[in-house]
């Protein structure tokens, strides 16, 4: 029922910083919940953060706290993912997913809470 598709990935510099943009479409923006996901080659699907639509609750993955940040706005159905202080260990396919539920913090890193994923988009740091 929702469509995500992310967008903003690339090369970058280790310190430098990345903006990730996650567009929700199919349905308003009500409720729900968007998360952000990676997986480097050969390693587990990560968690990275994730927010709901409503009323802006959000969740870090330990290894990106503090260093990303994860923002909406509900008028241009866009999730946004702020990478700062990449390093080559953040080197991954970088996936947008949407759940249709107003997820507790606790279930928001957990894979099969999402119903509908995008494709992905590849974020590099090297030097």
């Amino acid at each position: 029922q929702v469509q995500v598709e992310e967008s903003g990935g690339g090369w970058v510099q280790p310190g430098g910083s990345l903006r990730l943009s996650c567009q929700a479409a199919g349905r308003t923006p009500s409720s729900g919940t968007v998360g952000w996901f990676r997986q480097a080659p050969g390693m587990e699907r990560e968690f990275v953060a994730a927010i709901r639509w409503s009323g802006g609750i959000t969740s870090y993955g330990r290894s990106v706290k503090y260093r990303f940040d994860i923002s909406r706005d509900n008028a241009k159905n866009i999730v946004s993912l702020q990478m700062n202080s990449l390093q080559p260990e953040d080197t991954a396919a970088y996936y947008c997913a949407a759940s249709p539920r107003n997820l507790i913090t606790g279930r928001m890193g957990s894979t099969d809470e999402y119903d509908w994923w995008g494709q992905g988009t590849q974020v590099t740091v090297s030097s």
